[in-house]
């Protein structure tokens, strides 16, 4: 079986598409996925799967939210090598440590061309930064993620995709439950 994460954008935001977790994690039981675990009430799962087809994991949650709570939800599905990926490679991070939420990733549910993003007209204030590594966008945001124009909102209408952003701290805990901490 395989680790996978699930990041479902926009439920529980002010009270919009409210999902309790351990509804969540027992509609996606009766789904057949193993070792349901949820992080914070953001729509962050962490599951294992029989096969980790992204595509037809995420169109099947999607699905079974859909009938069991009523909620249209976009959903992504990585692995948790893929994840891995995404943490011990982020360039921002200080290799000693940082503050972990002036540090985020804007996840894209499509592929974007590195030179598409390349051309965009970054609206950073000072001291931010954005860096496209590949279906990711990382970011710091020394400023707080409240302050900063490089929002989820930004990319998703600069590059014409969905998207869902979670802070460091939470790509760190997913990490951590993936490993079975």
């Amino acid at each position: 079986m395989t680790t996978c994460i699930a990041l479902l954008r926009g439920i529980n935001v002010s009270g919009q598409k409210a999902i309790r977790m351990a509804g969540l994690q027992a509609s996606l039981s009766a789904l057949g996925l193993a070792d349901v675990r949820t992080y914070l009430q953001s729509g962050n799962v962490v599951f294992r799967a029989e096969k980790a087809d992204a595509g037809r994991l995420a169109a099947a949650i999607r699905a079974r939210i859909a009938q069991d709570f009523g909620h249209e939800v976009a959903v992504l599905v990585m692995t948790a090598v893929q994840l891995d990926q995404i943490a011990n490679a982020n360039p921002l991070w200080p290799k000693d440590g940082g503050d972990e939420k002036l540090f985020y990733c804007t996840f894209l549910f499509e592929p974007v061309a590195a030179s598409r993003f390349k051309v965009l007209q970054l609206p950073a204030a000072e001291g931010e930064q954005a860096l496209l590594a590949g279906n990711v966008v990382l970011l710091h945001c020394p400023h707080g993620y409240g302050k900063t124009k490089l929002n989820n909102n930004y990319f998703e209408r600069a590059l014409g995709v969905a998207a869902t952003t979670r802070n460091w701290r939470t790509v760190l805990a997913l990490q951590a439950l993936c490993n079975g901490n």
